[in-house]
């Protein structure tokens, strides 16, 4: 049964490893405003050689902080007390220069997002023989060695071509290798991952956490893992600590905090993360949002002329130009889709697959270079600027991070305010009500209008999107990956909110994503795209539980669930879809088939459990 946090952890069994890590009572505090305010509090836990610890909560738990503080990174205003020791060493109050010493070599952390953490005027080859140098005595020959072993142990293709790039060179899977690569560099005793999967494509994040447990077998290191992705809690730990408002609120094995979790809080944080097939057995509720399943078209409210084509394309190509010697890149390659209105459809795909070029391309960003494409009546192939402009209206689109598409130096209200003013002129007392309106729709206080975009939270934020991209009530909506940085409770919220006012105003969407389980709860249709093509297209319920192309198998098969027995065996069949080999050109045909004209399965695919 999982533990409540009144004491210490209970002594290990006669003969057990000593703790790499043992924390006790440990605090947090920062400095603002002349008084001292706790960011966590009475932390206590051990971690042992081989065994991973995953600490998880919502945005604000402490969970980060607390960690921090182990490596001595907490900012200027920050304090840490209590006890940390690694090994026979205790870190709270060590001195710095004992403490660098120390980081690196015994123990290393993977950063959340590796585009900050590495140095983009360094390539990841100097980075890694740095960090070698620094802690041993050796030449530069005998490190960049060691460095590309390193790289070839975290599985970056073409290590000694890699080894000169930049940290922009590389994609977001293999800028997080290169990370992990940097952190193993020195075998350390403790590994701490902070978040080290998140916005990362199922496929990239599968193979990350497969490494993860080869390098933790190889080197016995202890590991704590710092998330809000369930599904890779229980892929990966052995451990839960449950933190909310910097305080452990449960604490006991994956198997029991899944199955028997104590806490109110850890049970309503498991029921808001989306289980991928697990909605429809639900009797119509959505696996873990609390959200209804998406509505079947014919049962929502739409204008006259529901059945009308809001989008078609036709054999759709969009293409980068080529550069010098560089030749052009297809992006898209003969993309055939239509979405009809008051009609989620949902794109997936890893990165680089072409669906947010694709959706790029659907809002006028990106011209379309063959074949052809007509948003609500209009003609976008070969479309000026001039022509676009009544789209505009007709076209709305949610980014994929609201703090990036949101203008910082404008209050939220305004932010909502402006495509009012520019495409229908309101001005005045019509314009606040119609602000207020959306407010409401979205769920935020009015009062907010007068904030800015840095003083609300991520969630609120995407909400302000959400009414901004609403606020011409357009007949198509574009969300590329709205929810992928949220925390799950948060996720939860938004992914309720966009299917009530998907109900209430009934505009078509195109949905895109790499949360298959996400696409699941809003989609009637899902399209998978894979290397520019459509390789797959059909009703949410039958590529999710028949997938027909391999290439969809694979990617269903990577999608982490929270539950670590069934997890378990969905591993175990990846790996004997992986064991197949790699996709052939003749597999993966591209030609965007429908499970209606579809053949049977092929046989010998093993069964994804679960789905």
């Amino acid at each position: 049964m999982a533990t409540d946090t009144s004491g210490t952890p209970a002594p290990s069994p006669a003969g057990a490893d000593a703790p790499v890590l043992s924390v006790r009572d440990l605090g947090v505090d920062f400095f603002v405003d002349g008084q001292w305010f706790p960011a966590a509090r009475g932390v206590t836990y051990d971690v042992r050689p081989g065994e991973v610890l995953a600490i998880v909560g919502e945005s604000g738990s402490g969970k980060t902080q607390s960690s921090m503080a182990l490596f001595g990174l907490l900012p200027a205003n920050g304090r840490a007390r209590g006890s940390a020791r690694l090994g026979d060493r205790e870190l709270i109050g060590m001195a710095p220069g004992r403490l660098r010493r120390i980081r690196g070599r015994e123990m290393a952390m993977i950063f959340q997002e590796p585009m900050t953490a590495l140095n983009p005027v360094y390539t990841i080859g100097f980075q890694i023989v740095e960090t070698l140098r620094a802690h041993f005595d050796m030449g530069p020959a005998q490190a960049k060695e060691r460095a590309l072993e390193l790289l070839r142990l975290v599985e970056i293709p073409e290590p000694e071509r890699r080894f000169d790039s930049y940290p922009h060179q590389l994609s977001g899977g293999q800028r997080q290798r290169a990370m992990i690569a940097q952190s193993l560099a020195c075998d350390p005793a403790l590994l701490v991952a902070d978040e080290p999967t998140t916005a990362l494509d199922v496929t990239v994040q599968a193979e990350i956490l497969q490494l993860m447990r080869n390098l933790r077998d190889r080197l016995r290191s202890g590991v704590v893992i710092i998330t809000h992705d369930m599904g890779v809690v229980a892929d990966m730990a052995d451990t839960i600590m449950v933190m909310k408002d910097g305080e452990v609120v449960e604490k006991g094995t994956a198997a029991d905090v899944f199955a028997r979790p104590q806490h109110p809080y850890t049970r309503r944080l498991l029921d808001a993360v989306p289980h991928l097939g697990r909605h429809r057995a639900a009797g119509g509720r959505s696996g873990g949002t609390g959200a209804t399943t998406a509505v079947p078209v014919a049962e929502r409210h739409v204008d006259a002329g529901a059945d009308a084509v809001v989008l078609e394309a036709v054999d759709m190509v969009v293409e980068y130009p080529g550069r010098g010697r560089t030749p052009a890149f297809r992006a898209v390659d003969e993309v055939s889709l239509s979405i009809r209105a008051g009609e989620v459809v949902g794109l997936v795909g890893e990165s680089g697959s072409g669906k947010t070029t694709i959706g790029r391309a659907v809002v006028g960003l990106l011209p379309v270079t063959g074949g052809s494409l007509r948003i609500a009546g209009v003609d976008m192939v070969g479309a000026s600027t001039a022509d676009l402009k009544p789209l505009r209206s007709k076209v709305g689109i949610v980014f994929q991070d609201p703090g990036s598409s949101l203008n910082p130096r404008l209050p939220v209200g305004e932010s909502i305010a402006e495509p009012l003013l520019l495409h229908r002129g309101l001005k005045g007392a019509e314009m606040s009500r119609q602000v207020e309106r959306l407010l409401d729709q979205v769920q935020l206080p009015r009062a907010m209008r007068n904030r800015y975009p840095h003083e609300l939270s991520g969630g609120q934020r995407q909400r302000v999107g959400i009414a901004r991209a609403l606020s011409l009530e357009p007949a198509l909506l574009v969300a590329d990956e709205p929810t992928s940085a949220l925390d799950v409770s948060v996720q939860a919220a938004v992914l309720d909110l966009f299917q009530d006012l998907q109900r209430e105003h009934g505009f078509a969407c195109l949905f895109i994503s790499h949360d298959l389980a996400v696409v699941e709860i809003l989609s009637d249709r899902i399209a998978v795209m894979h290397h520019g093509k459509l390789v797959e297209v059909g009703e949410t319920a039958q590529v999710v539980d028949a997938p027909v192309d391999p290439y969809t198998r694979r990617l269903l098969a990577a999608v982490p669930v929270p539950d670590p027995e069934e997890q378990r065996r969905r591993r175990e069949a990846r790996q004997a879809l992986l064991a197949q080999g790699p996709l052939s050109d003749e597999t993966v045909r591209g030609d965007g088939r429908h499970h209606e004209d579809a053949v049977e399965l092929e046989a010998g695919h093993p069964p994804i459990p679960g789905l």
